[in-house]
């Protein structure tokens, strides 16, 4: 695979998009920090698009407000450049309701979310390829502004295999499950891993086929990708860099102080007195399993909430989300932006909202309020050069 971007495509340029296409090279060139592109539909704006980014030769997020149009941009940024990394990144919930309290009619309603695993792949193999290359594309929903893991545990809690390396069979497998792989030896998916004899197959979750790992005694003899449906070889390689199986991976230290820092927080909370018995009653209840939970396995239901505490965030601080995997030089276009745009300002509020009722009445910790989108001011920060896309 080139490291720089190659665009393929059976026509050139014409009408006004040569004029287009370097007016906004030369903008973005010159340090200009916003421009816009104007086209009616069919007037091939993503075709403009994709020749400023070959002339630039920077990693580009493209920003689309749902995710029929972030497929049709994918699929169309794909056929533009075959030979790079052109990835998806949207929410990976088929079906999503939101934990919720209504004080009126005293109802609860938990979390329900049915996991999209395919999208959650395409996800992971989207922070994966711009932390290993800079031709990369990613096609984005505004869902990108919400919280994902930091991206110095997802880089650095990964490792590298390589030939003639020193390393066990335990010590693979201990490292594997510490950026959350699971084994199973008889079902093979992403984020798994099985064991048979000095032979480890992964399947990293960013992947669909296998990487097998084959050791002779405490050394790595042989590393191959070997396609899934077929078993056969598809290349043999001389390394392969193994990135956590989810975002969410945080050092075993790490979920030490965080536990100590949830247990500070339910302290400072109930010793408020704000909560009435039966609040304290359930926000300790809670609190307290979910960190048996932690302590037991690693995780617990809803620990999204408590990702202030692992990222060692200050409150009201603001989580780490998909922008914060980009390089600084990073262009950034915005499509349909006159519709992009107020979805980003509206979603903070509407998230801060919903949670008001479930701090206030003991079912989440005020830390909740930092599990959450973007403010419109802080994705500004990440607008160093944008291209707005609008009809």
């Amino acid at each position: 695979m080139t490291e720089e971007f190659r665009l393929k495509a059976d026509y050139a340029p014409k009408g006004s998009q040569p004029d287009a296409i370097s007016a906004l090279t030369r903008g973005v060139e010159e340090g200009k920090q916003f421009q816009t592109l104007l086209g009616v539909t069919g007037s091939g704006k993503t075709f403009t698009i994709a020749n400023v980014i070959q002339n630039l030769q920077r990693p580009t997020l493209v920003l689309a407000h749902n995710k029929t149009l972030a497929g049709q941009l994918y699929n169309e940024f794909k056929e533009f450049f075959p030979e790079n990394h052109v990835e998806y990144f949207i929410s990976y919930y088929d079906y999503y309701q939101p934990e919720s309290y209504i004080p009126k009619k005293d109802q609860y309603i938990e979390k329900d979310a049915s996991i999209n695993p395919k999208i959650e792949m395409m996800r992971l193999a989207a922070t994966a390829s711009l932390l290993s290359h800079r031709d990369t594309i990613v096609v984005a929903s505004v869902s990108c502004i919400y919280s994902i893991g930091n991206p110095e545990n997802f880089q650095n809690m990964g490792f590298e295999l390589r030939t003639g390396q020193k390393i066990s069979r335990r010590e693979l497998m201990e490292k594997l499950i510490s950026i959350l792989f699971e084994r199973n030896d008889t079902e093979l998916m992403p984020g798994r891993f099985r064991v048979k004899g000095d032979t480890i197959d992964i399947i990293p979750g960013y992947f669909t086929d296998i990487i097998r790992i084959e050791l002779f005694g405490d050394e790595i003899d042989r590393i191959a990708e070997i396609e899934k449906a077929t078993g056969k070889v598809k290349e043999k390689l001389d390394y392969f860099y193994v990135y956590p199986a989810r975002h969410f991976v945080t050092p075993k230290e790490e979920i030490d102080a965080a536990i100590t820092s949830i247990r500070d927080e339910l302290g400072v909370v109930l010793d408020s007195g704000k909560l009435d018995d039966l609040g304290a009653h359930r926000l300790r209840q809670r609190t307290e399993y979910d960190i048996e939970m932690i302590e037991e396995t690693g995780s617990c239901k809803g620990i999204e909430n408590y990702s202030r505490h692992f990222d060692k965030r200050n409150t009201g601080e603001r989580p780490f989300c998909l922008l914060d995997y980009f390089p600084d030089d990073f262009l950034l276009v915005i499509d349909e932006s006159h519709q992009s745009l107020p979805q980003v300002r509206g979603m903070y509020n509407g998230d801060h909202a919903r949670k008001i009722p479930l701090v206030e009445y003991g079912f989440r910790l005020p830390s909740a309020f930092d599990n959450r989108p973007l403010m419109f001011s802080e994705f500004e920060q990440f607008m160093n050069q944008t291209i707005f896309v609008s009809a």
